[in-house]
């Protein structure tokens, strides 16, 4: 038996040659899905107490601010984990993390060290969620999703092939 047959060796390949971009991406999907999904749902749960609390955005009142967000952490995440315009989708809740992140790093200052944060500040929370909402908007939402299996049917009623239409995703 040769050393390069060996079962070491083909797992070795088989685990860093191999790419799950698509279930990368399915799984990246539902993770920040459910993970703002749950912000969403405690927001929806407490809102009478956060409504008169919650902090104002752009000039809006909190109460409206608040059901804005709670729109965009619902409405948002499910379109997201299911994959249905995952482009468009991401762009409100960046929006929302970038007013989050504002909101941390402005209204909380005296709290904060002035050197930046540390890892028990809240700051890094929002800048997370940034991170993976770009991730989906260059990536895309992969051959798990809806808008997929949507550019299939729609290539398909123009007499096309997935080959000739669409990059690899």
């Amino acid at each position: 038996m040769n050393w390069y047959n060996s079962l070491p060796v083909n797992c070795f390949i088989k685990l860093s040659g191999y790419t799950y971009s698509n279930l990368a991406r399915l799984f990246i999907r539902l993770f920040v899905g459910v993970m703002l999904l749950q912000f969403g749902i405690r927001h929806l749960v407490n809102y009478g107490v956060l409504c008169h609390s919650f902090p104002t955005v752009l000039n809006m009142s909190p109460e409206c601010s608040l059901i804005l967000m709670i729109i965009i952490e619902l409405i948002c995440s499910l379109m997201i984990m299911v994959g249905f315009m995952t482009r468009l989708s991401v762009i409100p809740p960046i929006c929302a993390m970038i007013a989050a992140e504002y909101y941390i790093l402005h209204d909380m200052v005296p709290f904060l060290p002035a050197y930046g944060l540390d890892s028990t500040d809240p700051g890094y929370l929002p800048i997370m969620f940034i991170g993976i909402y770009i991730y989906l908007l260059l990536a895309g939402p992969g051959k798990i999703s809806l808008d997929y299996f949507i550019s299939l049917y729609i290539i398909g009623q123009k007499g096309k092939y997935e080959e000739e239409e669409l990059e690899e995703v």
